[in-house]
């Protein structure tokens, strides 16, 4: 049974019913002062805690995304072997029709890097009403180690889009909706890692590439533009910052600005310092030309620890290079302050982006 799926929620949930019920019929039983009546009262609300935790870390696991799968929390994936790259290219594994367009299941493969993810692709009505047209796109990025699913079923982000087309807000655009930890369980924060897996090139060269050789997707920096939240919010900005002739606008919500090394990511420099500085917003923005990008960040003045990181990230940045922001009062690291961000966030993105 899956780890998000409701039929496991419910079990432990049941259980945990079960066995609080169980405690109250048996506790007179075990009222006795012997070693043999303790261990059994011991026992029981042991038993009712732990089953409690388990149906409750589920819940909480399934509403947040932090884990997708057993092997995502157990940690049994391979750490650095990239799925096998098929040589037909792009492939599309499911295709079902959504309020207002399409969404297709697909496996991108990477020529140049060898890697290769699962997406989510949403193709608006419009794109099969004019088989001639061509369409801008948003590449959209969960956080770590994120579920690509959570982009529709907690963001939603096919009805934002597809709402916004019928109110006329923005142009019909297509989304491509992927996770940024391309090898699980490692975290590597989208960064081109020596020796290791080049993931910012792969999301700036290889998935841009399938998309553009199998939809009719504008090849343009202009007609490109990337979102994320937490981290796949630094690797939006990060993105459109060091590939400007890839992406022209990107949204970071509730994002980062500096790579962060844990137990997760192991060593991604190797020693290697210009790599570590190229990889840190702020060192960008004081020692390299700003690049010709549109950026909006999102974050809270409560609730949000990297608020007055923002700050200082909006007052470096320089002309070519331009900087929004959306400040909420307050609000957390979570999908329901980004749920609040989106209906402007979004609509936003895709007004920066033409064909």
């Amino acid at each position: 049974m899956e780890l998000t799926s409701y039929g496991l929620m419910s079990g432990a949930a049941a259980l945990a019913v079960a066995a609080l019920a169980a405690t109250v019929w048996l506790w007179p039983r075990l009222s006795a002062r012997s070693v043999g009546a303790v261990l059994g009262r011991v026992g029981v609300l042991g038993l009712c805690q732990v089953l409690t935790l388990a149906a409750i870390g589920l819940v909480v696991n399934t509403y947040f995304g932090f884990y997708g799968s057993w092997a995502d929390l157990l940690g049994t994936e391979p750490a650095t072997v990239p799925i096998t790259v098929a040589t037909s290219g792009l492939q599309v594994l499911s295709s079902r029709a959504v309020p207002g367009g399409r969404i297709e299941q697909v496996i991108m493969p990477g020529p140049a890097t060898r890697l290769s993810e699962e997406a989510y692709v949403f193709l608006p009505s419009a794109y099969f009403k004019d088989p001639q047209r061509r369409f801008p796109a948003i590449l959209a990025l969960t956080g770590y180690p994120g579920d690509p699913r959570n982009l529709m079923t907690r963001l939603d982000l096919p009805g934002r889009m597809a709402h916004a087309i019928s109110l006329r807000q923005v142009k019909p655009a297509i989304l491509v909706m992927m996770r940024p930890s391309v090898v699980l369980p490692r975290d590597t924060e989208c960064v081109d890692v020596p020796g290791g897996p080049q993931v910012q090139t792969y999301f700036a060269r290889d998935v841009k590439a399938d998309m553009i050789a199998h939809y009719r997707v504008a090849a343009g920096r202009d007609s490109w533009g990337i979102l994320g939240g937490s981290t796949g919010g630094y690797c939006a900005l990060k993105l459109a910052m060091s590939h400007p002739d890839e992406f022209s606008a990107a949204v970071s919500l509730s994002g980062y600005f500096k790579t962060i090394i844990d137990g997760t990511t192991g060593d991604l420099f190797h020693g290697d310092k210009s790599l570590e500085q190229r990889n840190d917003l702020m060192w960008r923005l004081a020692h390299l030309p700003a690049p010709p990008v549109n950026v909006l960040v999102t974050s809270s003045k409560k609730g949000e620890r990297e608020y007055p990181e923002t700050v200082r990230f909006l007052a470096a940045v320089r002309p070519p290079m331009q900087a929004s922001s959306l400040i909420l009062p307050s609000g957390g690291h979570n999908f329901n302050t980004w749920n609040r961000e989106l209906p402007q966030a979004l609509p936003w993105l895709a007004q920066q982006l033409t064909v």
